[in-house]
């Protein structure tokens, strides 16, 4: 299988699927994202240096728990897991305004960093599930490198809305897209789930 070969109606679901939660995931988990709730927890919450100690070593926590997902997925299937994780984030983001504490804060920093390292987890293992190896590279460089862009927009757009909108409004604007573009891809499910009997159909053709 090469790099052409993701035009195939099979495999272009299946990276649609995973473009969309992979650029939905990183409006928490990029570097801009990270600096906006900082300065919020500080200008807003008016947390002090222990205390942002405190959030920034909770947010690992979810890291170290990501090998749970092999129990839920015992329950659920790893696309619907990878939607719940990016809504699971975006609900997160959208609160964050509304909890200006030091435990509002560690509450949503945790329910946020539940869904991006939870979602994380079920990308990379979609992808080397869905795709052989050389293609597998393929799309890992095609998501980073839509991650990186997505980093870059995002940051520009708070950069350029902060002068009208408070962290309040921007962090339900981001929330709402995440929470939006996972919905979005309940809706590709359908077409998604049926993608890894071609995808398996295609491999076989091809090895």
């Amino acid at each position: 299988m090469t790099a052409n070969d993701i035009t195939a109606p099979a495999a272009r679901r299946m990276f649609v699927f995973l473009l969309i939660l992979t650029v939905a995931s990183r409006l928490w988990g990029f570097k801009d994202g990270g600096t906006l709730i900082n300065n919020f927890a500080v200008e807003i919450g008016h947390l002090d240096g222990f205390e942002m100690g405190l959030v920034q070593s909770i947010r690992e926590i979810p890291g170290f728990l990501a090998l749970l997902v092999i129990y839920l997925l015992l329950f659920i299937s790893e696309h619907r897991l990878g939607v719940l994780s990016v809504l699971i984030m975006g609900v997160g983001v959208a609160m964050t305004g509304f909890l200006p504490t030091t435990h509002g804060i560690i509450l949503t920093t945790l329910i946020m960093s539940f869904g991006f390292h939870y979602y994380e987890t079920v990308n990379q293992s979609l992808t080397l599930q869905y795709f052989d190896h050389a293609m597998a590279l393929f799309v890992f460089g095609r998501l980073r490198s839509m991650g990186a862009a997505t980093d870059i927009a995002v940051g520009l757009l708070i950069l350029l809305l902060s002068r009208w909108l408070g962290y309040t409004q921007l962090f339900v604007g981001l929330g709402g897209v995440a929470i939006a573009a996972g919905l979005w891809c309940l809706t590709l499910r359908g077409s998604a789930g049926g993608c890894i009997s071609a995808a398996v159909a295609m491999y076989s053709r091809t090895a």
